[in-house]
């Protein structure tokens, strides 16, 4: 009873000044707004990334020339290594007991024209028609090709939730024809909608079989890879030392030489991501954070404002009988209840101006448990940190000589 007591009597001492109230939640709202921005906007920004890169699914690698590229060394160190070559793929599929599935990919980029409508610069893959099996593509409309259609070098196309919006807007696109690169394909299926991350397009595509790339465009060279999806994640290491040994074997790679190519996992993405991101990301929050110990500073001044206004009062209650941890806790609350209530509204609209930020590079969030709990954090260590002392002084005043202040 005695701490419900406390807490109405700081309530009606905060609502008593409400210009001081006002001001003091206003610093301790702009600065949780903006370290709640900053974490909500990376939270959506990283959780985006996450999902993109988990299309390729835990128990999916990718054979490359290039590998993750960190630096103008390992750039440079990247070209002078050879293409994967074609023979690869039946290396891979006869010799690796793990592989459950193998699909050849290439990508390039042409114009896509239907009638007078032209698009421009399209990401075109050739890939096997067990691509559809591995990466985490689905079928929005019709169907993927065929391992016939692949076979026997059939022009038809798969393609993305964009391309069917910019040139078959109100109409069916399956069985319809399109030129890719002035070659005449048949649409026979649309992906479902993918999104986008920092503005990236993921859904601007069109696959064509691998066969009917090459016989397009040419061998893929530089820009041949293989995907390969392992039996289950448990075997996913095993299978990735089967396939660099086969590959190191057909490449003549000495034992004692590095690989001369790269095994790419959707882990090994995500580290790279991080670490990259990582002092940015650190940097960020602690530049939003000084607008938080301003807040801070201000709920401090306040409250020493407050306890020399309210000397006489405090002379008041502890010549009727309060002790000093009924002042301390009176004004702790008084802090507190500042504090949360600024925390609460700039949780609110940090996740709001976020959710705009991020909206801009075609990216979306949802209110995390995280974000609101560092939010509320934030708030509640705010107004213990900057408010104890004000409390302690409150607290430690000699009842006689605040009773004769005036």
């Amino acid at each position: 009873m005695m701490f419900l007591s406390l807490l109405g009597i700081a309530i009606k001492a905060l609502w008593a000044n409400k210009l001081r109230t006002t001001l003091t939640l206003l610093g301790v709202i702009i600065g949780v707004t903006s370290v709640m921005t900053i974490i909500s906007a990376l939270e959506g920004m990283m959780g985006a990334i996450e999902s993109q890169i988990d299309r390729m699914g835990p128990s999916t690698f990718v054979v490359t020339k290039w590998g993750l590229i960190t630096s103008e060394e390992a750039y440079w160190e990247a070209v002078k290594r050879k293409p994967i070559s074609l023979e690869a793929v039946d290396l891979v599929e006869a010799g690796c007991e793990n592989c459950e599935k193998v699909c050849a990919r290439a990508f390039n980029r042409a114009n896509i024209k239907r009638g007078s409508q032209t698009l421009r610069r399209v990401s075109i893959g050739g890939v096997d028609p067990n691509f559809i099996d591995i990466a985490d593509v689905e079928v929005g409309q019709g169907r993927f090709y065929s391992y016939e259609e692949s076979l026997h070098r059939k022009q038809v196309a798969f393609i993305g939730h964009t391309v069917r919006e910019e040139l078959f807007s109100g109409v069916d696109p399956i069985g319809k024809d399109i030129r890719i690169g002035g070659k005449k394909y048949t649409v026979v299926g649309v992906a479902k909608e993918m999104g986008s991350v920092f503005g990236n397009n993921h859904d601007n595509f069109t696959l064509i079989p691998f066969t009917a790339y090459m016989k397009q465009f040419g061998e893929p060279g530089d820009q041949f890879n293989l995907m390969i999806k392992a039996f289950s994640v448990e075997v996913l290491d095993e299978t990735m030392d089967d396939v660099r040994l086969i590959l190191r074997s057909q490449r003549h790679v000495p034992y004692n030489k590095p690989d001369d190519f790269a095994l790419i996992t959707a882990d090994n993405v995500l580290e790279m991501v991080n670490s990259i991101t990582k002092l940015f990301r650190v940097g960020l929050v602690g530049i939003s954070s000084i607008s938080l110990v301003v807040g801070g500073i201000v709920v401090m001044n306040i409250m020493m404002v407050s306890v020399t206004e309210r000397t006489r009062e405090i002379g008041i209650r502890k010549s009727v009988g309060a002790k000093k941890k009924h002042i301390l806790i009176q004004f702790l609350y008084e802090a507190l209840l500042t504090t949360m209530t600024g925390g609460f509204i700039g949780i609110v609209l940090g996740y709001i101006i976020a959710d705009a930020l991020v909206g801009m590079i075609d990216m979306e969030i949802s209110p995390s448990s995280f974000a609101i709990i560092a939010g509320l954090s934030i708030s509640t260590g705010t107004g213990l940190i900057f408010g104890i002392y004000p409390a302690m002084k409150a607290a430690r005043l000699d009842p006689i000589k605040a009773l004769s202040y005036e």
